[in-house]
């Protein structure tokens, strides 16, 4: 599984957003391998317009959903402090993201930069869409 990031749902469900990846989003639906978390879901949906909210929320509710509870925020914390040791600062929601995925061992696809400065500190994996967007297994992911 994928955990996709908000800034890749945003950027798929823009009328300009950029092709790459709209077509990597679409290539993880398609291979039913795209997954949501709370902190995602509250992103993309909050900043969703008004009237396309109800369609998002029905159209999240067929993704898969990583759950979380009071564990997942401790190991957040963990991280969180671990990423400033190292002198990193980032939103705490997307360390709690990370997270997520790290629990789960899920990679993510993010096209925010601050997925990409955490992975080597905290050992994220990141996912890259194959040609044109289709899924990529893990077995097959750039060195």
């Amino acid at each position: 599984m994928v955990l996709v990031d908000t800034s890749a749902w945003i950027e798929a469900h823009r009328l300009a957003g950029e092709a790459a990846v709209k077509l990597a989003v679409r290539g993880l639906l398609d291979a039913f391998e795209a997954t949501l978390c709370g902190p995602v879901e509250m992103e993309f949906l909050g900043g969703a317009r008004p009237e396309e909210r109800d369609r998002l929320q029905a159209w999240c509710s067929i993704v898969p959903y990583l759950p979380n509870d009071q564990r997942i925020w401790r190991r957040a914390a963990t991280h969180y402090s671990l990423l400033r040791r190292n002198g990193l600062t980032v939103p705490w929601n997307d360390v709690l993201i990370a997270t997520l995925a790290l629990d789960a061992d899920c990679r993510v696809y993010a096209v925010d930069k601050h997925f990409t400065a955490m992975a080597p500190i905290l050992e994220l994996k990141l996912y890259t869409p194959g040609f044109a967007g289709t899924f990529r297994p893990p077995t097959e992911e750039p060195s």
